[in-house]
C-alpha cells in the first residue's frame, strides 16, 4: 500500500481519476504516543467492518466486500511499525485495484463514505488557501521538512534529498581526487596538477554550500510540486541567505526563523513558523471574504449550492468557502448541468460540498475550508464572471 505523509494537488487529482466504484473513504484520528497507540489498529478494524457492512447493504456480495477490504486490513496488521509512525489523522482510500493511505497533521472525525468516487473534503484544510505551510530547517549537518497546520505539525520523510553537506559533496571530493591523480600521473599529461583558488578557502566553502542547497532544492521539487503553501526557512542567518540563492520554490516567505534548528524541536519550530504565516493567512482570507461581500448582491457571487455546484464543475468558481464538518447530500446531472440536494443520503448521491470543493481546486480556483463563512452555513462562492450572461 502506498503511504504518504503529505497531500498535494496532484494527489487530489490521482484520487479523483484512479479506480472504479465502489470507492471506500475512511477517516480516523490516531494516537501518536503512549499506550493509546494500541487503539489505532482496533479503531481501523472497526471502521473497515463498518465499510464492509455498508457495501453489503448496497448490494455487494459478502465475499467480494471482504476481498476488497481484507487485503488492506491484513497489511496493516502485518506492519507493526506502521502504527508507531503516526500523525494526528489517518485517511484510507480503497477501490478495486487501487488503495492509498495518508498519515496527516489533521485530527479527523471518524467517517466512512461509500460512493462512486472518493470523498476528499476532510483533506481540504491541507489544500486550501489558509490551511497548510512548510518549515524547512536547514543546516550543514541536517535537513528537516515539516508540514504544519494551525494546530499540528509533523516531519515529512525526505527522499532524494542529501542529509548534510558532507553527504552531498562526497562524490565531488572523490571525483576531484581522481582528476588530481590522473593529471599528475605520467599518463595524464606529464605535469602535476596545480589548483588555484579564487578567493581561497572561504570562497570554496561558499561555493560548496550553494551547491549543497541546490541539491536540496532539486530534491524538494518532487515533494513540493504544484504546491503554493508558504515555506518558512529555519537556520542561522548566513545559511538562510545561502539557501535563498538556491531556492526555486515560489512559496518561500521572506521572514524566517533565526538560530540553529538542530537544537530546536518540532513544536517550537511550528509555533515560530505559525507566528510568521498567520498574518499572511488572515490577510488572504479576509481579502477573499471582503470580495465576496462586495459581490454578494450580484450574479458574481452566491451561497446557493444549486448554483455553486455547476459553476465549480465548469471551472467558473474563482473562490469557494465551504464547511468541512458536515455533508450536504445530493446529485449532479451532467447532461442537464443541474444540482439537486437531498434531505438524506440516497443510493447514488454524493456530498455536494465535497464535489464543489474538489472541482474548484481541479479547475484552479481557491478554496477556504472550514472556519466562518461570509454567507450561508454550508458554502458560498465568487464566480469568475456573471452567471446571468453566460449559459451554464
Amino acid at each position: 500500500m502506498n503511504s504518504n505523509q503529505s497531500i498535494t494537488h496532484q494527489d487530489l487529482k490521482d484520487l479523483m481519476t484512479s479506480g472504479a466504484p465502489p470507492c471506500v473513504s475512511i477517516y480516523m484520528p490516531t494516537r501518536t504516543a503512549g499506550a493509546e497507540t494500541q487503539q489505532n489498529p482496533i479503531r481501523l478494524k472497526n471502521l473497515l467492518t463498518e465499510a464492509e457492512d455498508r457495501l453489503i447493504d448496497q448490494g455487494m456480495r459478502t465475499p467480494d466486500a471482504r476481498d476488497l477490504l481484507d487485503g488492506v486490513g491484513s497489511r496493516f496488521a502485518a506492519d507493526g511499525g506502521f502504527w508507531q509512525r503516526q500523525q494526528a489523522g489517518l485517511a484510507v482510500f480503497i477501490c478495486p485495484d487501487f488503495d492509498r493511505i495518508y498519515r496527516l497533521p489533521l485530527n479527523f472525525d471518524e467517517l466512512v463514505v461509500i460512493g462512486d468516487r472518493f470523498h476528499v473534503k476532510p483533506l481540504l484544510p491541507l489544500l486550501s488557501g489558509d490551511g497548510r505551510f512548510y518549515v524547512l530547517a536547514v543546516s550543514q549537518n541536517e535537513i528537516r521538512l515539516l508540514l504544519g497546520s494551525r494546530d499540528t505539525v509533523a516531519q515529512v520523510e525526505l527522499e532524494n534529498v542529501p542529509s548534510g553537506l558532507a553527504e552531498a559533496l562526497k562524490y565531488d571530493v572523490v571525483e576531484k581526487q581522481l582528476q588530481h591523480r590522473l593529471a599528475g600521473s605520467p599518463h595524464g599529461g606529464g605535469q602535476p596538477a596545480v589548483f588555484h583558488g579564487h578567493g581561497g578557502a572561504k570562497d570554496t566553502a561558499k561555493s560548496d554550500l550553494l551547491r549543497f542547497f541546490q541539491m536540496v532544492d532539486d530534491g524538494l521539487r518532487s515533494i513540493l510540486r504544484e504546491e503554493r503553501a508558504p515555506l518558512v526557512l529555519a537556520g542561522v542567518d548566513y545559511i538562510r541567505s545561502a539557501y535563498a540563492q538556491a531556492n526555486t520554490y515560489s512559496g518561500l516567505v521572506e521572514d524566517g526563523i533565526t538560530g540553529n534548528p538542530e537544537a530546536t524541536g518540532e513544536t517550537d519550530l511550528h509555533q515560530a513558523a505559525w507566528d510568521i504565516v498567520r498574518p499572511h493567512f488572515a490577510r488572504v482570507r479576509e481579502e477573499a471574504a471582503g470580495r465576496y461581500k462586495q459581490l454578494e448582491q450580484t450574479d458574481r457571487a452566491s451561497d446557493a449550492i444549486e448554483k455553486i455546484v455547476p459553476a465549480a464543475y465548469n471551472g467558473r468558481v474563482e473562490t469557494l468557502f465551504v464547511a468541512v464538518d458536515r455533508q450536504l447530500w445530493g446529485s449532479f446531472d451532467l447532461e442537464r448541468n443541474t444540482a439537486e440536494s437531498h434531505a438524506d443520503q440516497e443510493p447514488g448521491s454524493e456530498d455536494l460540498l465535497d464535489f464543489a470543493a474538489v472541482h474548484t481546486l481541479l479547475n484552479g480556483g481557491e478554496v477556504f475550508a472550514g472556519g466562518s463563512l461570509p454567507a450561508g452555513d454550508t458554502a458560498c462562492a465568487v464566480f469568475r464572471y456573471e452567471t446571468g450572461n453566460h449559459a451554464d
